[in-house]
């Protein structure tokens, strides 16, 4: 479960002003209305609006997922059902417990409730649930999509491709102090970035309320960034398209997405991949494909024909007798394979019949077909 402790303290249908019914579609339009009430871009410098804009975006980021949506929904009715964040009652079956009074829960492992509570809850020696410390802050990934050619998808190639994200800030490197200025280590979570409450039975984790659970104390806040690490900007990203990579491909660029702040880890970029069309050559899977042109004499006699390849010709021999759409096979010219080696060329013949024939020729034709004497829709019994 991905839960914190706000999901006991935060109404997210109230921050948006949706029912607890609301369709996902509700949810996104009401975001979206207070996204442009209170971005930061309408309204520079204020600090009312940054926070509401952080508190829109966190109810926008539960309620808009289906699974924290569901989770978020369970913990609302266990906190309505007892298990409220300002204690157990002592317990399972203690006074004011989740069971009621006098209710003695025997034989059964407390683990069992991972599922609901896992993440929000620490262990305590010996008791509780087998809790997980929370990591620094994530920021959030990025999508995009770049065109390469038919070659580059091949051969591979190195793209620059422009993206707007929250990168860290260029006068502090991310820190969010002031350039030749201390950062202190926080000295009621010695820089954990998390205290505990102990409630009995159980010890519940929370942020560190004085440094805001980066375990940091930033006395002297960079001027361009106001202490946030993260500044908005365009950037060009070089991004490494492989060898052999397929339409639609999605490439991770790591730690190239929305940066997270001081203490926290950048998000991942994903970089969609669409290949343009080769005016010659297919593609299926590790193979290349290509429709061959032959004359009919040559189909009839057999003959000798250059095709090409993403690299330099190669010669086909093309056996008498050769039935239009038959495909040949030429080893080692197709894509490169992701474990060594390369595909193969399926070169496929098309027999070109003449749309246009002058006299001499109509004639061989007719002396031709008058000396082939042959039935090709025999089979058809018509």
């Amino acid at each position: 479960m991905n839960g914190s402790r706000a999901w006991f303290e935060k109404d997210f249908y109230k921050v948006l002003g949706v029912a607890e019914n609301a369709t996902a579609d509700e949810i996104k339009r009401a975001f979206r209305k207070l996204a442009r009430q209170y971005h930061p871009d309408k309204n520079p410098g204020d600090k009312a609006s940054e926070e509401k804009m952080k508190e829109i975006s966190e109810a926008s980021d539960v309620l808009s997922d289906p699974k924290k949506r569901a989770e978020y929904d369970q913990v609302r009715q266990a906190v309505k059902a007892g298990y409220g964040a300002g204690g157990f009652g002592g317990g399972f079956g203690g006074q004011g417990g989740p069971f009621g009074p006098n209710v003695r829960v025997e034989g059964f492992d407390v683990g069992d409730l991972g599922d609901l509570f896992g993440g929000l809850f620490g262990a305590r020696a010996g008791a509780g649930f087998g809790g997980q410390r929370r990591g620094p802050a994530r920021g959030d990934d990025l999508e995009t999509e770049v065109r390469v050619s038919f070659e580059d998808a091949i051969e591979g190639a190195t793209v620059p491709i422009k993206v707007t994200r929250d990168a860290p800030c260029s006068t502090c490197g991310g820190n969010g102090a002031e350039p030749g200025s201390t950062i202190e280590t926080c000295s009621q979570c010695g820089g954990s970035g998390t205290v505990g409450d102990n409630q009995g039975v159980f010890s519940f984790v929370r942020a560190c309320p004085r440094c805001g659970g980066s375990g940091r104390l930033v006395t002297n806040p960079c001027h361009t960034c106001r202490g946030s690490g993260v500044q908005r900007r365009r950037e060009e990203i070089k991004v490494r398209i492989p060898t052999g990579v397929r339409d639609g491909a999605r490439i991770r660029v790591r730690g190239r997405g929305t940066a997270a702040g001081p203490g926290g880890q950048p998000g991942d970029l994903y970089v969609v991949v669409h290949v343009q069309p080769h005016p010659l050559f297919g593609r299926n899977g590790d193979d290349l494909t290509l429709t061959v042109p032959v004359t009919f004499p040559e189909a009839a006699l057999g003959a000798q024909v250059k095709v090409p390849t993403l690299e330099e010709p190669v010669t086909l021999k093309i056996p008498a007798g050769t039935q239009s759409g038959k495909t040949f096979r030429v080893r080692g010219r197709g894509a490169p394979k992701r474990k060594g080696g390369r595909g193969d060329l399926l070169a496929t013949v098309n027999v070109v019949v003449p749309d246009k024939l002058n006299k001499k020729e109509k004639e061989m034709l007719e002396q031709f077909a008058e000396a082939h004497r042959a039935a090709p829709r025999e089979d058809l019994g018509v």
